[in-house]
């Protein structure tokens, strides 16, 4: 049996791949090259894409004496993830790319190279676990043994056929365990940090890369309060999210917090934290993963964004693809755009894109 593994340059797909050999897995490695900052002129230190990190992926595969090779995904990663996150900003949502990345790239793109090339399974560094259930016939995800790490939320999209042909050997370990067993290994990567930002916004400006991206500047506009009263000026709406109170800069004698934005009208509205709250949403583009499409509302939990504990509520199958999702209580700052994931305790029912909300 032959596997693919896609790595990094982190400890987790470094020691993926040697437990992978340990299962006898006959195991070749392959980095992505997605995105360097002098794409856009921007320094070329603090990203997950680094020239660096490929090295430390090819010295992890010689130590573990696996063939190596790298793939420039750089034109399909622009064209996917960062039109798609430039065009989910200007509509007002507040994307997720990390998702789009392992539904375009890492789980479409590679695993079709992958199999294309012979190879019978692609694994990844993921700490999340997945099998085969006898019972229904489909394969399920369930959150990793490592509470802290589990990432079954930036895989909720993952379908049926894809899953065949995946694996996931850290989703029954603890990190603490991967960085000492990449230690015993000799691997450069044992200590090295993880990577916490988007890879093409390293400075957390989200504003500023969507300029540089688009090659023109966003018109300021008005900032209002929730009877429509113009209280200040904003730089530009698509630099605000919902739940955002830093940079406000408004002295309106409380703690205010962005609300909504109107992309039309280039308005950006803002009230107390109360205003924030919600009791439903509408989702689209919604996968079932784990179970088929209920023909019922299901009691569930639901996690709105990443690491966020999953919230009890009642989930509803809608036609085309969408989910009505309704909390037992309101939950803070439900954001359209981010996906929201369902569950039943441990295991990965699916996930969709948040598209409206109801206070």
């Amino acid at each position: 049996m032959r596997a693919l593994i896609a790595m990094s340059g982190g400890v987790d797909s470094s020691t993926a791949a040697f437990l992978l050999q340990q299962e006898g897995y006959d195991c070749e490695g392959v980095n992505l090259t997605l995105y360097r900052n002098t794409d856009i002129g921007l320094a070329c230190h603090k990203s997950c894409c680094t020239q660096r990190d490929a090295d430390d992926a090819a010295d992890a595969a010689f130590r573990l004496g696996m063939p190596f090779e790298t793939l420039d995904c750089r034109g399909l990663f622009r064209e996917t993830v960062m039109a798609d996150f430039v065009r989910s900003y200007e509509a007002g949502r507040t994307p997720n790319p990390c998702i789009e990345c392992n539904r375009r790239i890492k789980f479409d793109f590679l695993l079709d190279y992958a199999l294309q090339n012979g190879f019978d399974v692609l694994a990844t560094g993921h700490y999340v676990r997945t099998g085969f259930e006898e019972g229904s016939g489909r394969f399920q995800m369930r959150r990793a043994l490592d509470e802290s790490k589990d990432q079954s939320y930036v895989l909720s999209m993952l379908t049926q056929e894809q899953l065949k042909h995946l694996r996931f050997p850290l989703g029954e370990r603890r990190k603490s365990e991967i960085r000492a067993l990449a230690a015993s290994l000799g691997l450069v990567t044992a200590n090295k940090p993880d990577s916490q930002d988007i890879c093409f916004v390293p400075d957390g400006d989200y504003g500023a890369f969507l300029e540089r991206y688009r090659g023109r500047s966003y018109p300021a506009g008005d900032f209002l309060d929730e009877s429509g009263n113009v209280v200040g000026r904003h730089r530009g709406a698509v630099r605000y999210t919902p739940g955002q109170r830093r940079g406000l800069r408004l002295p309106m004698g409380e703690r205010i917090y962005v609300v909504s934005k109107d992309m039309a009208a280039n308005t950006v509205t803002v009230g107390p934290e109360s205003s924030l709250y919600s009791s439903s949403l509408t989702a689209a583009r919604m996968n079932w993963l784990s179970i088929p499409e209920p023909d019922g509302p299901i009691r569930v939990t639901a996690s709105c964004r990443y690491r966020q504990k999953p919230q009890p509520a009642t989930a509803e199958a809608l036609p085309d693809g969408r989910l009505r999702l309704r909390f037992d209580t309101p939950q803070r700052a439900v954001t359209p755009g981010q996906t929201v994931v369902l569950y039943d305790g441990e295991l990965v029912l699916g996930g969709g894109i948040i598209r409206s909300t109801e206070k």
